[in-house]
């Protein structure tokens, strides 16, 4: 499944499994934050006396790809995956290069 890096940076809740706050930014470098459970985003053991921001990953779906002149861009939603927006927007356009196939955490 391919994946967009996001930076882990606060710890939100401490329901299990735990919640924490990511942040990633799209191609017009509009920054964004999405919340949820510690296992959507990572396989380290995170918690509220962790340090941030650590590195993580969201699965997104690949929907459509965008040429462009200062290199090519992908339309990729993140919906399928039900992560919680805090803009509910859950389709952004992001520059191709940051697109990762596979597991991000192998």
């Amino acid at each position: 499944m391919p994946h967009i890096r996001v930076e882990i940076v606060e710890f939100v809740d401490s329901g299990q499994p735990g919640w924490v706050a990511c942040t990633f930014r799209d191609a017009d470098a509009k920054l964004h934050r999405i919340i949820d459970k510690i296992p959507l985003f990572t396989a380290e053991n995170l918690w509220s006396d962790s340090t941030y921001p650590q590195p993580g990953i969201i699965e997104c779906r690949v929907l459509e790809r965008i040429p462009s002149p200062s290199g090519n861009l992908v339309r990729i939603s993140i919906e399928p995956y039900h992560y919680e927006l805090t803009d509910e927007q859950s389709e952004f356009v992001i520059n191709e290069a940051d697109l990762h196939p596979g597991s991000g955490w192998q």
